[in-house]
């Protein structure tokens, strides 16, 4: 079990950290049913949750009589909650509240307790349109409790849809100061009323303020925004807040990415001021409505979301209470170790033996790079429901299972929930998704070997020229320093510098005649390519257009052929691509995306969203010998915020002969 292991790992990390000390034999578990409360005790940590609503009030742990926040209400401390949407209501907020209550398994080793909320027609338009079973977990030795969710729509149920589904928790702000995520990414934190008014000046949205008059005066002129310390899912496994006086760190450890959508490049928020902590499993940040789901024509739907860990740990002989992170990311790895979880009573959650395994190796054939079919190192490989190429990036209702190639393109995905996927992969350095078009099963026990794949990477012709790095992200190209009147310091000369306020104002101050131009064989895309293609601000604080060119020379022009121009992006929101050849004037575009995105990547500081690969064909009239240019103008400019971050562009010469 989990909590055995971590008693022996926890041990060398600080004198005296999450367990009992090691001549000490862990107590059983214990639980008292009160009226309006339930009781879990294991001699470590104790949990208080309502009865029979299933909130966490209390989390007491090494002498603080209480973790959560004590200043809120009680249904403000540690819940399950859901934002859904129907017919007639359109971002209902709903704390999950119980209406029953009951012991699911208990023992010396756990114990195992569930809160019930059963839907019925009477209940439509009030509630939505789920039966919800919330559980927790306390068991042997562990100083930290589980909690996972099942979720059920019956057939004939409402149409409904979800916009964000999670479980949150608020400390103590009088002891949770300091917030940590990543080794790079960790700093004592603004205060909650830092956030009220006369405290700060609200930014471009609610989200984002300018501390001008925080109780720590060394905060004072720092921008604070949850946003900043969002994180790709396969990323995001420990996160949480550390209180240095008593030394105790309170932690969310996620150890599997199954039951979250959106696969391995889905981003989330994770901790913030607050003190906040949140275990995300559902949310439309950073791809808006394609990422939530919709339930219509009745159709049956359930799915097992968790178990998380929320784990405390301390230190009692004065060691720098910042290991406790480091602590933290030593009990991430047993949790991830651990998965699947043994001990959830819920047959709903498949067991290890239940589950099955898919391996084999990918390479990837594109005979302008290379003759031979090279291996897909470091490809992320993954099931999800079946569906369209790259469809597992929208996917939100099913689970999905990923695992990244080793050098060689050999994969390995275990612990594969049983029923039907397909199998599809992306590789860095190279555009496009790859999927196998055939079902696979799986079953019990079984390991799926599929062979070797071969990904057939989109290619017509031979590479005439390219701008950036096809990786999914915008990571690669200029990114300016941010206005010094809106900086967070965590940021500075920081590798995420794209996570600083305000960047999508710089476009403008740094180009202020003309726009981008970028000439291929002279600029450098690290410096010259600026890394999100946004609106330009009028006097009148409307916004207009900004169209940028790409130069390139063309000793010449093939006649009656047919060249391809390749266009990766890596996120939109409320857009719209529009591309000319050498005819900046031309009415109609030679080619347009249309109107797409949500996803908001630019305001919300993230690198990227979702992507998209437009494969443009590119007819030799258009060309011209000698100097040619492409216009590529973003013609949407209702706001600041509408924009496209790219990923890659790739011009490709007609096909040679093989």
């Amino acid at each position: 079990m989990a909590s055995k292991r971590m008693l022996k790992c926890c041990k060398g990390v600080l004198s005296c950290c999450s367990g009992p000390l090691p001549d000490m034999a862990p107590i059983g578990v214990r639980i008292k049913v009160l009226d309006r409360y339930v009781v879990i005790d294991n001699g470590i940590i104790q949990l208080t949750l309502s009865n029979p609503d299933g909130i966490v009030t209390g989390v007491q742990y090494n002498g603080m009589d209480n973790l959560m926040e004590i200043l809120n209400k009680e249904d403000n401390r540690g819940y399950w909650d859901i934002v859904w949407n129907d017919q007639g209501h359109s971002g209902v907020f709903d704390v999950i509240k119980g209406t029953n209550f009951r012991i699911v398994e208990q023992d010396d080793d756990h114990v195992e307790v569930s809160f019930t909320r059963m839907w019925d027609p009477s209940l439509q338009g009030k509630l939505v349109p789920l039966n919800i079973d919330k559980r927790f977990i306390v068991v042997r030795g562990s100083s930290g409790f589980y909690t996972y969710g099942i979720y059920e729509h019956l057939e004939g149920w409402p149409d409904f849809s979800i916009g964000e589904t999670r479980v949150a928790f608020k400390l103590r702000k009088d002891k949770f100061q300091y917030m940590a995520m990543a080794d790079n990414r960790q700093r004592v934190m603004p205060m909650p009323d830092d956030r009220l008014p006369g405290r700060c000046q609200q930014l471009a949205y609610p989200e984002a303020v300018l501390l001008t008059n925080p109780i720590n005066p060394y905060l004072r002129g720092e921008v604070d925004d949850k946003y900043q310390y969002s994180c790709d899912d396969k990323d995001n496994k420990v996160h949480g807040w550390i209180s240095f006086d008593p030394p105790i760190g309170f932690w969310q450890i996620t150890p599997s990415d199954e039951f979250r959508t959106g696969g391995p490049l889905k981003q989330n928020l994770t901790s913030h001021v607050g003190p906040t902590t949140l275990a995300m499993f559902m949310s439309a940040h950073y791809a808006g409505d394609d990422l939530s789901p919709k339930f219509i024509n009745g159709e049956y739907w359930k799915k097992v979301f968790g178990p998380v860990f929320m784990y405390c740990n301390s230190s009692c002989d004065g060691s720098d209470p910042t290991l406790l992170w480091e602590d933290a990311k030593v009990q991430t790895v047993i949790e991830m170790e651990s998965w699947p979880y043994s001990f959830p009573a819920s047959k709903d959650f498949e067991k290890s033996w239940q589950r099955g395994s898919v391996s084999g190796c990918l390479l990837v054939r594109d005979r302008y790079a290379n003759d031979m079919d090279i291996p897909a190192s470091q490809a992320y490989v993954g099931l999800a429901l079946p569906g369209e190429t790259g469809s597992w990036q929208r996917e939100c209702k099913g689970y999905q299972f990923w695992s990244q190639a080793d050098e060689f393109g050999n994969f390995y995905i275990s612990n594969v929930r049983t029923g039907n996927y397909n199998l599809y992969a992306w590789v860095p350095g190279f555009i496009g998704d790859y999927k196998l078009e055939t079902t696979i099963t799986i079953l019990s026990g079984e390991d799926v070997n599929v062979g070797d794949l071969v990904f057939k990477a989109p290619r017509d012709g031979p590479t005439l020229w390219d701008i950036g790095i096809p990786d999914r992200s915008a990571a690669e190209f200029y990114i300016p320093d941010p206005n010094p009147n809106y900086v967070n310091r965590l940021y500075i000369n920081h590798p995420d510098k794209f996570r600083q306020y305000g960047l999508w104002e710089r476009y403008a101050e740094i180009y202020t005649d003309s726009d981008l131009i970028y000439t291929i064989g002279e600029s450098d895309y690290t410096r010259d390519w600026f890394f999100a293609h946004v609106t330009r601000k009028n006097d009148d604080n409307s916004y207009k257009a900004a169209t940028w060119q790409i130069k390139f020379q063309l000793n010449t022009v093939s006649q009656n052929a047919t060249y391809k121009l390749r266009v990766a992006l890596a996120a939109a929101a409320l857009s719209e691509l529009q591309v000319r050849f050498n005819d900046a004037t031309l009415n109609r575009p030679h080619f347009t995306t249309g109107l797409i995105g949500r996803d908001n990547a630019i305001a919300r500081h993230g690198i990227h969203g979702l992507y998209w690969l437009y494969n443009i064909d590119v007819q030799s009239g258009w060309l011209v010998q000698g100097e040619n240019i492409i216009y590529l103008t973003q013609n949407r400019t209702a706001s600041p915020f509408q924009g496209i971050m790219y990923d890659y562009i790739r011009m490709e010469g007609p096909p040679t002969s093989a």
